[in-house]
């Protein structure tokens, strides 16, 4: 079983939105697993098999239990059973309590539609009358207790911030070891949205602005699709 079960539909996409986050809590003994949807194929920069060492090399930043890609295809990623399902099986496999996953809106359409994707398979998972087996083994529903939506290019106004102030500076090294998809004065490759050294400067801009807001150094902000309930106020002061 995994506390937090982590989905990006590109790699890269969960070290950039949840990374210090997921850092922090693999720091406080939770159990953290990473699902990439795609291999990022249709990336301008890079191959298929650097990326896939890129992000184990994340992983291993991160603390991550393991990292899995579903391969589906990228640049055409849509809502349909298949994809539903093949989701439906790691959630079922895996047991997350928390899910986290792309953000609701962003300057990249696969971001969104990969949202709504993973969000349609949590609650898909909780259903009975849905079959699936994994390994040959038939699986009983599970559904997630919530659903998290980090915040990616795109500004999106938080419901939460965690603070990641002791942790931005790993989250950063797990970005960096996307070396062929960030700033790197030595590529030749052609430039990217995400390959300036503005970019980078975005990445600390935008924690610095999410920590402000909670009166610390460095946040990740998520959205919720549901209310979260608490016993008592002081717990979010």
């Amino acid at each position: 079983m995994i506390d937090i079960l982590a989905f990006g539909v590109h790699p890269d996409d969960i070290e950039l939105g949840s990374g210090g986050t997921l850092i922090k809590h693999v720091k406080m003994g939770y159990k953290v697993g990473l699902i990439d949807l795609t291999e990022g194929e249709m990336g301008t920069r890079g191959d298929i098999e650097t990326r896939y060492l890129e992000a184990q090399k994340a992983a291993n930043i991160i603390g991550a239990e393991f990292r899995l890609n579903l391969k589906m295809e990228d640049a055409f990623i849509s809502i349909n059973k298949e994809n539903v399902l093949n989701i439906v099986k790691m959630i079922r496999e895996f047991k997350p309590k928390l899910v986290l996953c792309n953000a609701i809106k962003d300057r990249h359409p696969d971001h969104s539609i990969a949202s709504k994707l993973v969000s349609k398979a949590c609650f898909t998972s909780g259903l009975l009358k849905v079959k699936t087996s994994f390994k040959n083994k038939d699986q009983p529903a599970h559904r997630p207790k919530s659903v998290y939506h980090y915040i990616q290019d795109q500004w999106v106004n938080p419901h939460i911030i965690v603070d990641i102030s002791d942790e931005f500076e790993e989250k950063t090294n797990a970005v960096m070891a996307y070396k062929s998809q960030f700033y790197n004065p030595d590529s030749k490759e052609p430039s990217t949205p995400i390959s300036s050294k503005e970019f980078l400067h975005s990445l600390t801009a935008k924690s610095q602005l999410m920590g402000r807001s909670i009166k610390t150094k460095f946040g990740e902000g998520f959205t919720l699709e549901t209310p979260t309930g608490i016993n008592n106020l002081f717990d979010i002061i």
